[in-house]
């Protein structure tokens, strides 16, 4: 790392075997009670092999704010996670000096473990080709050039200073972001996953509403309406677990809190359409890449894909358990 080239991806190769130190059988957090982010490395995301992913998942929080999904780039990027037949993945180093799983340069990497002392599950000392202590090194190196405090760009081009491979890296994690987002939650009315009582709460209600029209300006039967329109669904939702939304979609997604852009989804999280300006409809994500919405005229709250070709999808946003202003002009 650092002022090279970089290996890049390459073909998918056997898996070298490496001691972890940690059981690659556990689940990363149950979504059920989880935090936010949380997915089943148990379940195949994308190409990332299980204690990968969760020795990415396990290391990102070393660095408030940072998502595995960077981490899980980078380790592609660099080495295919860990698979790439090349000198300096396993032993030597690369033709700049890298090596392990994530092409760490000796001094950088004696530099930073000095700095933030590792947690146990690694080498002693901790070395740069075992992926443990790699993953969690790249953390605190990310956090220290510019992660902790919200610049990934440049934490990103401090571990290899090439723009092409900044656009890689967030490329990368975006789509390992939009992978992990269809392995969160089972996306199931009967059988409801969810990170917190709230979002549960939220979910429950929106299911048991299914099958009532859609009604521009409709608050529900509990208001005097047959049915719903897309953001009278997801404020009723959400007053059922004791929260209060604004009334409607640009006011719901102008509340946030904001999703990072490529941060996994989770059950009861708002999803939105249109462009921030102009926010013309919203659902309920639950998880599996599936989301509950009353969607418009002629069709009745239902359980949809919340990406689609075409789709011109804004971002979501993760209701707090806090009380907002409401609106009153329904969308």
């Amino acid at each position: 790392m650092l002022d090279k080239a970089g290996i890049g991806a390459a073909a998918l190769l056997l898996l070298i075997p490496v001691l972890f130190g940690i059981g690659v059988a556990a689940v990363v957090d149950s979504v059920l009670g989880g935090s936010p982010g949380t997915v089943d490395c148990t379940t195949p995301i994308a190409d990332i092999p299980p204690e990968y992913c969760l020795l990415y998942r396990t290391a990102a929080p070393d660095c408030p704010g940072l998502d595995w999904t960077v981490l899980a780039a980078i380790g592609k990027i660099e080495t295919d996670h860990g698979r790439l037949q090349a000198p300096g993945v396993t032993e030597g180093e690369n033709f700049a000096g890298a090596a392990g799983p994530m092409q760490f340069l000796a001094p950088t990497f004696d530099s930073v473990t000095a700095t933030h002392p590792l947690p146990p599950g690694g080498a002693s000392p901790p070395s740069r080709y075992n992926p443990h202590d790699a993953i969690h090194a790249a953390a605190h190196y990310l956090c220290d050039s510019g992660a902790r405090n919200g610049d990934l760009r440049a934490a990103i081009f401090a571990y290899n200073h090439a723009d092409w491979y900044v656009d890689d890296v967030l490329d990368h994690a975006a789509r390992y972001a939009h992978a992990a987002a269809a392995s969160v939650g089972t996306g199931d009315c009967n059988a409801i996953q969810a990170p917190n009582a709230a979002a549960f709460a939220a979910i429950n209600y929106a299911c048991g509403q299914r099958g009532l029209p859609y009604v521009w300006g409709g608050n529900g039967p509990d208001n005097g309406h047959t049915g719903f329109d897309c953001s009278g669904l997801t404020t009723a939702a959400y007053a059922a677990a004791g929260i209060t939304l604004p009334r409607t979609a640009q006011t719901q997604f102008n509340a946030g809190p904001r999703v990072p852009a490529g941060q996994s989804l989770l059950p009861g999280d708002l999803v939105f359409y249109g462009t921030p300006d102009h926010i013309h409809h919203v659902g309920l994500y639950l998880g599996g890449g599936l989301m509950i919405n009353a969607p418009t005229f002629g069709q009745p709250v239902q359980i949809d894909a919340y990406r689609y070709t075409g789709d011109d999808y804004a971002g979501a946003t993760r209701p707090a358990a806090s009380t907002m202003v409401a609106a009153s002009a329904p969308t």
